[in-house]
Order: structure tokens, then C-alpha cells, then sequence
């Protein structure tokens, strides 16, 4: 047993857990009343059909819809589970999940703005129910790659109005471009979602997920509609000038080159099994620098990135961050509690003049003033957990050779990208983005461990 081991929890028997904890004995609680049901042999399709109503309402309908559709989700979730006979499925990331929960909680109860922060609360308690219900679908690989289908064809939709207003152009919604800048006059796209940044970051999960669709499904037409939605999605992100996004695209498009690289490795030739890894980096990095220096609009925004408080968005998120470090010095230890409202409550009372905020504009600084040192450490813990198993999974799935790898790939991509746009954005606190990071959590959480997998074959295993 390694260090490494204990800290992701890979170790903890999970089944006997479940079998002593006061909360496993809910499981399987009223397991009688599904042999005289009706519905319950539809009810992995219900479960993923509101998975999917989730996703497909998302960019198009108000938050209060779509939190309605989720608790209408975690309430199934709920029935399902304490329907059902006890399972050994409950994984590192679940128990995590269950403890930045409890954390955000505690920091609930010593809100000095508790009434707000419990409506954060509420919103995160539905994403993480939304994650438990997304997982216990996708335990079948049918619904994996169902619920993943879903979201790619309704962002297909969202790339192809985006891509439209390119063409003919669009009304900008608010001053999201520096006036002083050489971009003034660019149109940035923003599709249903009604601003460029969060539009980024809804297509940001299409990209690798579209680039995996070319691998895993079968069949020529297929196929050439996973390449279309790459092409679409990919463009239309680009389309939205979000510095952030770029960002996430390039790290998530490179990390999943460098998996699929190492997908493909054995089959090879052994020089090229030397080569490869040097030659793929540094293709990409002839790549991105070739298109900062060719594309002059590319070039104007990462030179921007570099002006510091030159450029008006620098200068605002500069500002916003100054006084964000102050709130976490003012509440180091468990923040001020979850949700936008809390934000909006105490970071009045910080501000520079002129720089009102509705969030932290970083998912790490958001972390630490909603939940402090405490709420932050758990999600780091998290996070290497989600993405040990992760790699563990993969590791698993290459040496079978199993087609299921390149979901797995692709989420493990889309979760770097996120984290990364999320470095200087917070709009993967929205519903539209929200539901997406926690659909990729929930693919790495549905595949089996090791000694729960069953032997799979796979006829197809050329790629």
C-alpha cells in the first residue's frame, strides 16, 4: 500500500463501509416495493431521461426551469437508491463529494449571511444530486454514451446558431471587449446563452467529447458527424474571443492528444514509441504559436492577456481579486458559505469603487471565500482522487482495448480545460456549465473499479 493509495482512498473496503455506516443502511431500504411496480423496469431509462432533459434544457431555458428539472432529478435519484438492492459502488469520489457537502454545510451554519448562503447551498446540494444521478446512469455503457450523445447534438444546436451570428453578425449584449482595443469592433458570439464567456465554456466539454465521438462510434456516417460537431464546436468557441476558453481549449485539445497518443502507443513502432511524445509536443506548440503569429485577431487577444491593467478586463478582475483576498484574509478557515448571494451580500463590503462583482471571476479564489482553507483542501483532495481513478480507469480500459476509454479520455480532458478557463471566470457556477462538470465527473465515477469489472470483450478493438 502506497502513500499515494491512502490519500485517494483506492484501499478503504467501500462495501464494508456501506454495511456499518448509519447512512449505507438507507440503501435498499424499501427494496420490496419495486417487485410490485409498474415502472421499475423502465427505471434506468426514467433516471436517464431526466438526465437528459437536464442537458437539453440547459442552454435554452431559465435557471429556475432547469433547478426544478434537477430536483425533480434528485428525488428520483433518492427513490432509485433506497429501492434498490445494496451494490459495492460507491467509490472515492462519491465519499468526497459527500465531504466538500458536509463542509459546505458547516460553513452554511457560521454564515454571516446564512439566509443566502443556504440558497447556495440548495443550488450546490442539486449539481452534486444531479452528479449521483448522471453516475448511477451511466453505470451501462448504453446510457454513457446516450447521455453524452445528448449533450453533443444539443451543442450542435448552440455551435450552429453561434457560427451564424459570426456570418451575419450579432448585437453585443454588453461591453465585452476593451473600447481602446483593436478587437472594439469584433463580433463575439454568444449563441442562446447570452454572453461569449459562458458560451465558452458550455461548448468547452463538446470539443474533446466530439473528438472522442470520432473513435468510439461505429460506422462511417457517424463518424463524419463526430467530425462535423469537432469543426462546429470548435469554431464556434473560437467565435466567442474568450481568452479563458482559448485557454481551456488548448489544454484540454493537448491533454487529450497526448492521452490518445498514449491510447496508441503499443501498437506503434518501437522508434515511434520514443518519438512520439516529443514530436506531438512539439507540434502543438508550433501549432498554437504559428496561429498567435499568422491570425492577427488570435494575436490581439493573447497579447491582451499580457497588459495587465492596461486592458479594461484585466484591470476589472485585478481589482475584483484584490478584494477577494481580502474577504478570505477576513474568513480563512471555513468562508462565508456557498452561492452567488452570499457573494453578492459581503463583497459589497470590499469592493474598489466602481468594480461591482457577481463572483470571485476564479473558481479557486470562489472556492476559498466560499468555504475557506478547509472547503478548499477537500476539493483538491477531490480533484487528484477524481483523476488518480481516472487514470487507473484508463489504464484498465487500454489494456482491454475497449472503445469506452475515449469517453473517459475525453472527460479527463474536459475536467483540465474547465479547471483551467476557471482560473481567471467563475461560469461554470451557472446551471448551463455547472451540470457539464459534474456529467464528467459522473463518467469517471460510473466505471467499475478493477475488481467489481467484469471481463468485457471487444470484437472491435482495432483502435
Amino acid at each position: 500500500m502506497t502513500l499515494w493509495q491512502q490519500i485517494t482512498l483506492s484501499t478503504i473496503p467501500w462495501s464494508q463501509w456501506r454495511q456499518k455506516s448509519l447512512l449505507g443502511q438507507w440503501i435498499g431500504l424499501i427494496q420490496a416495493w419495486q417487485r410490485g411496480s409498474i415502472l421499475w423496469p423502465w427505471v434506468q431509462g426514467l433516471g436517464g431521461a431526466l438526465a437528459g432533459l437536464i442537458l437539453i434544457l440547459a442552454p435554452f431555458v431559465p435557471s429556475g426551469m432547469i433547478g426544478v428539472v434537477l430536483l425533480a432529478g434528485v428525488l428520483f435519484w433518492g427513490l432509485w437508491t433506497v429501492s434498490t438492492a445494496p451494490e459495492n459502488r460507491f467509490t472515492p469520489i462519491h465519499a468526497l463529494v459527500a465531504l466538500y457537502w458536509s463542509i459546505a454545510v458547516v460553513a452554511t451554519a457560521f454564515s454571516p449571511v446564512k439566509a443566502a448562503a443556504f440558497q447556495g447551498l440548495i443550488k450546490l446540494s442539486l449539481y452534486m444530486g444531479f452528479f449521483a444521478l448522471a453516475e448511477r446512469v451511466m453505470r451501462s455503457p448504453k446510457w454513457r454514451s446516450g447521455l453524452i450523445t445528448i449533450y453533443l447534438l444539443t451543442a450542435l444546436v448552440v455551435s450552429i446558431y453561434g457560427v451564424r451570428q459570426w456570418i451575419f453578425g450579432a448585437d453585443a449584449l454588453a461591453t465585452w471587449t476593451d473600447p481602446q482595443s483593436e478587437l472594439a469592433n469584433t463580433t463575439r458570439v454568444y449563441s442562446y446563452l447570452g454572453n461569449p464567456n459562458l458560451l465558452a465554456g458550455y461548448l468547452l466539454p463538446a470539443i474533446p467529447l466530439s473528438l472522442a465521438a470520432v473513435f468510439a462510434w461505429r460506422g462511417w456516417l457517424p463518424k463524419l458527424l463526430g467530425g462535423v460537431m469537432l469543426g462546429l464546436n470548435t469554431s464556434s468557441l473560437i467565435f466567442t474571443f474568450s481568452r479563458g476558453g482559448w485557454l481551456g481549449l488548448v489544454v484540454s485539445l493537448s491533454t487529450l492528444s497526448l492521452l490518445l497518443l498514449y491510447w496508441l502507443l503499443p501498437r506503434l513502432p518501437r522508434i515511434w514509441q520514443f518519438w512520439a511524445f516529443p514530436a506531438l509536443l512539439g507540434g502543438l506548440a508550433v501549432l498554437v504559436v504559428a496561429a498567435i503569429i499568422l491570425v492577427p485577431a488570435i494575436r490581439g487577444r493573447v497579447l491582451s492577456i499580457f497588459a495587465e491593467r492596461s486592458d479594461s478586463s484585466n484591470n476589472f478582475r485585478i481589482n475584483v481579486w484584490a478584494a477577494v483576498q481580502e474577504m478570505i484574509r477576513d474568513r480563512p478557515i471555513l468562508g462565508i458559505g456557498p452561492g452567488n448571494e452570499a457573494f453578492n451580500k459581503v463583497y459589497p463590503l470590499y469592493q474598489r469603487p466602481g468594480f461591482t462583482a457577481l463572483s470571485a471571476y476564479s473558481i479557486f479564489l470562489e472556492l476559498l471565500v466560499e468555504a475557506g482553507a478547509i472547503g478548499f483542501a477537500a476539493f483538491v483532495w477531490f480533484l487528484l482522487t477524481t483523476l488518480t481513478r481516472g487514470w487507473q480507469t484508463l489504464n484498465h480500459l487500454r489494456e482491454m482495448r475497449h472503445p469506452d476509454g475515449f469517453w473517459l479520455m475525453a472527460a479527463l480532458a474536459t475536467m483540465l480545460g474547465m479547471l483551467t478557463h476557471g482560473l481567471v471566470d467563475t461560469i461554470w457556477y451557472r446551471p448551463e456549465v455547472a451540470t457539464l462538470w459534474w456529467l464528467m465527473i459522473a463518467v469517471v465515477a460510473s466505471y467499475p473499479a478493477f475488481s467489481q469489472a467484469r471481463p468485457l470483450t471487444n470484437p472491435d478493438a482495432e483502435v
